[in-house]
């Protein structure tokens, strides 16, 4: 049994963090709202598979499970956990930046900031290429495919599965990657990321600690097949790098209709509308008021904001 409080640094809001975008809704995410938290299986170094639950409490997160872990494996939890929301993040510097723009007046006072976060930099990587050049819901099946197909069973519940570990695809048919669990063109990109993790030539994990510049995270991501400057500027943001805007279909729709008149525009408009947030532009991009946003809702295939 483990039921941890695990304190936040302030502002923090369980809510937003789980609401800043779309992860919750890909499995091995489960949860009945977003208010509640959310529950997630997760595969532990000692390859044991628990179900964990996050709920929110004052001051922070509470984090249960009904399996009885070892020392380590509580700690490995809360480590996760941790990592998953941000609890340590400090975006002081961002409220004070973004004060005096209405657009970005709601930031503070939600805790807006933190974006949630898969358990590891792998799973991460490999659901922002799940993102490209689909539909949200296109997204959400294939995220489904690749735990029900390969994720490690759940003890108590074997419909409950983790998120498939690089070392249990790196040995997976790739036609079965492609056909089965409908990644198409994807799934020689997953294929060959699993197998160089699962190999040690490639350390993903090390990169979410390492203290490197922008550009250098930026030449890492991009260097990984699959991983466009979509992608990539969604990763770093997720790594905690913010100085880059996630160009994608849905930021030439907002970006036109706030400051083009519904006219067509390109990467560079994008960049430029956002440029003087210098190293927080990519979350002021993220958390401006695009108050019409739902209007424009077209099910359009693309890589969209989920």
């Amino acid at each position: 049994m483990m039921n941890s409080f695990l304190p936040a640094r302030q502002p923090f809001s369980l809510a937003t963090v789980v609401n800043s975008h779309g992860w919750v809704q890909l499995a091995p995410f489960t949860g009945p709202d977003a208010e509640n938290g959310f529950d997630y299986v997760l595969e532990l170094t000692s390859g044991r598979v628990i179900a964990f639950q996050v709920g929110a409490a004052e001051g922070g997160v509470r984090v249960s499970t009904e399996t009885a872990l070892t020392a380590a494996e509580r700690a490995e939890v809360e480590q996760t956990v941790t990592w998953m929301l941000g609890l340590d993040m400090d975006f002081s510097d961002f409220y004070t930046a973004v004060r005096h723009e209405p657009k970005l007046a709601q930031v503070e006072e939600q805790a807006q900031g933190r974006l949630l976060r898969a358990a590891t930099l792998f799973e991460n990587v490999v659901k922002s290429i799940l993102t490209t050049n689909t539909t949200w819901g296109g997204t959400k099946r294939m995220a489904s495919g690749l735990v029900n197909t390969f994720g490690a069973p759940l003890p108590d519940d074997p419909q409950r599965r983790a998120f498939p570990t690089p070392a249990r695809l790196a040995n997976a048919d790739v036609e079965i990657l492609r056909k089965t669990v409908r990644l198409g063109y994807r799934a020689p990109y997953v294929l060959e990321l699993a197998q160089r993790v699962a190999s040690g030539e490639l350390d993903l994990e090390e990169w979410k600690t390492a203290v490197l510049p922008t550009d250098e995270l930026r030449k890492r991501l991009l260097s990984l097949k699959g991983v466009g400057p979509y992608a990539a500027a969604s990763l770093l943001m997720l790594m905690g790098h913010y100085d880059a805007v996630p160009v994608d279909s849905w930021a030439f729709k907002l970006v036109s209709y706030e400051w083009h008149d519904q006219q067509p525009v390109g990467r560079a408009e994008v960049e430029k509308a956002f440029a003087d947030w210098g190293q927080w532009k990519g979350l002021a991009y993220w958390f401006w008021d695009w108050s019409y946003h739902h209007s424009l809702l077209d099910g359009s295939v693309s890589s969209e904001k989920p």
